[in-house]
């Protein structure tokens, strides 16, 4: 089975992380799988990843089709903070090059910023499966709707873009992935969670599809437990401390990511609880925040094994984000044996037991937030909760896993294609 994944970056974002996860987690299971993206970070010489142009003139217009996609927002006043995604720019013959390489299947994953036209999914001949990294494929553009259900119905007068016309970016964009998914038949959908899963259900444009559920992978043999004081001499924390971790790439500009809430949350407890904290995957902004106990900035981390000891290193870690499709995060925090404390919506139910290798927050409530920190920190059973976070990780988080289950649905999806091959003879 020949399989291609596409995504815009290899490893940049959550996103990106989870689809070059899975590529190599097919390939551990024998796939002949190879992955297609727009701008190649991870220059390691992997031969199955392919960047979509080589040339040095094509990487640097590549650099700007982000920044391309997003003209048309500025139509818009408050668009520039926002996760708006248009994908009008073409050019690229990326269904060309995907159909020269003649796949069985082909794995569509995070494809914003300017990668391609959103209509060259149709003129890809192979199945397509779409795996839900966020909302984009069944919204008018938004990567993450908040309060907003117009994705239910149709889009138009934007509440994400402060829109009050109708006829807007969101319905255009609306309109144009109706007529394409209405029109490509072998397109099948993934969702991370069973959140974002059923919130495709129910969307006006991919409630006619056929969805599964299947987690972005995680390799175990990577993220797992490390003895805490090494891990603490690795990165210099002290040994005596309670430590917490939040990770986030900028936080400050995405207030999905809760970084406001984390901050109210934090300002509850009180520096007499031992408490330290640590934060990655972003520098220290010009104007810190108030925490109530010092806290360490460790900038991005670039190799997972070193993102692994830095979750053994810490006690607890924080993910306060507001809408999450999944949570890479809680899912790389608990396979270390390290639990989570999140709020109660979204993908992050699927990763998080209450109580059990966690704490899950009412929506939004600071005040529970800081509770659950401190049930966690405090709690006598404490490396109860560890293991069971392993264990968690193991049973249904594990690449071989996953990898798994995405063989087992692609080949009923070429299954069902065979079969229709052969009713179309018959005729």
């Amino acid at each position: 089975m020949r399989v291609v994944i596409v995504s815009t970056y290899d490893v940049e974002g959550g996103a990106a992380k989870g689809a070059y996860r899975l590529h190599k987690a097919l390939l551990s299971e024998g796939i002949n799988s190879l992955m297609l993206v727009m701008i190649r970070q991870n220059d390691d010489g992997d031969y199955t990843i392919i960047s979509e142009s080589q040339k040095r003139l094509k990487k640097a217009l590549n650099l700007l089709r982000a920044t391309l996609d997003r003209l048309p927002l500025r139509l818009h006043k408050n668009s520039s903070r926002i996760q708006f995604s248009i994908s009008w720019i073409g050019f690229n013959n990326i269904a060309r090059k995907i159909n020269n390489i003649n796949p069985d299947i082909v794995n569509l994953h995070w494809v914003a910023d300017g990668f391609f036209k959103i209509e060259d999914i149709q003129k890809i001949n192979s199945p397509v499966v779409i795996t839900l990294q966020d909302a984009w494929y069944f919204t008018g553009g938004c990567h993450y709707f908040g309060d907003c259900e117009k994705y239910t119905l149709s889009c138009g007068a934007c509440p994400i873009l402060q829109s009050k016309i109708e006829f807007d970016l969101s319905k255009i964009c609306w309109l144009r992935k109706k007529r394409l998914f209405e029109r490509k038949k072998d397109l099948f959908v993934v969702g991370l969670s069973n959140w974002v899963t059923e919130c495709s259900k129910k969307s006006s444009l991919l409630k006619d599809k056929n969805h599964a559920t299947i987690p972005n992978p995680v390799d175990s043999d990577i993220f797992k437990p490390i003895d805490k004081n090494l891990a603490r001499e690795i990165w210099n924390l002290p040994k005596s401390k309670k430590i917490i971790l939040f990770g986030s790439v900028n936080p400050l500009s995405d207030e999905r990511k809760g970084f406001k809430q984390l901050v109210l949350s934090l300002q509850k407890l009180s520096s007499k609880n031992n408490i330290e904290l640590v934060i990655f995957g972003s520098v220290k902004p010009r104007e810190v925040p108030d925490f109530p106990f010092q806290a360490h900035y460790v900038g991005y981390v670039n190799d997972d094994v070193s993102l692994a000891t830095l979750y053994s290193s810490a006690d607890l870690a924080l993910v306060p984000s507001l809408q999450e499709a999944l949570g890479n995060v809680a899912i790389e925090s608990l396979s270390c044996g390290t639990p989570v404390v999140a709020f109660n919506v979204g993908g992050i139910k699927d990763i998080i037991e209450h109580k059990v290798n966690g704490y899950l927050a009412k929506p939004y409530d600071v005040d529970d937030f800081a509770n659950g920190i401190k049930w966690i920190l405090d709690n006598p059973n404490y490396n109860e909760l560890c293991q069971n976070a392993r264990k968690k990780i193991l049973k249904e988080f594990d690449s071989k896993i996953v990898a798994r289950k995405y063989i087992k649905l692609f080949n009923e999806i070429l299954s069902i294609k065979k079969e229709k091959e052969r009713e179309h003879n018959k005729k």
